[in-house]
């Protein structure tokens, strides 16, 4: 499942993946985020991974067809889990992105929100 909260206000959209992910997820997700970019122009991503399964086959094609179209909308993108392979993920997908990317332990999770929320200027 995906879980988008969103202050329209803020172009800091949180985004909490949990389960596996299905095609449906990303019908209601990419519009979401394409608004957001829309009212923003470009928009920066913390990403909370939380007993996060995966991608069925549908998904994973949903994922990099987002990566491959917003690879330039979105600045910075926080992406926080609990496992190894989370890390590992947030360091394969820095080239297909121009975004800062950085991976935090849940440990370090208000580290995570400061730094997406950081001003430009440091």
């Amino acid at each position: 499942m995906i879980k988008l909260i969103q202050d329209p206000a803020s172009a800091v959209l949180t985004v909490e993946l949990s389960g596996k992910l299905h095609d449906a997820d990303y019908k209601e997700f990419v519009p979401a985020v394409d608004a957001a970019v829309a009212a923003h122009g470009k928009v920066r991503m913390l990403v909370r991974f939380h007993d996060f399964h995966g991608w069925d086959l549908h998904a994973l094609w949903d994922d990099t067809k987002f990566a491959a179209t917003h690879c330039t909308a979105i600045e910075r993108l926080a992406l926080v889990g609990e496992k190894r392979w989370e890390e590992w993920m947030a360091k394969v997908c820095k080239p297909f992105t121009m975004a800062k990317v950085r991976y935090f332990d849940v440990s370090e999770a208000a580290a995570a929100r400061d730094w997406v929320h950081e001003s430009n200027s440091k």
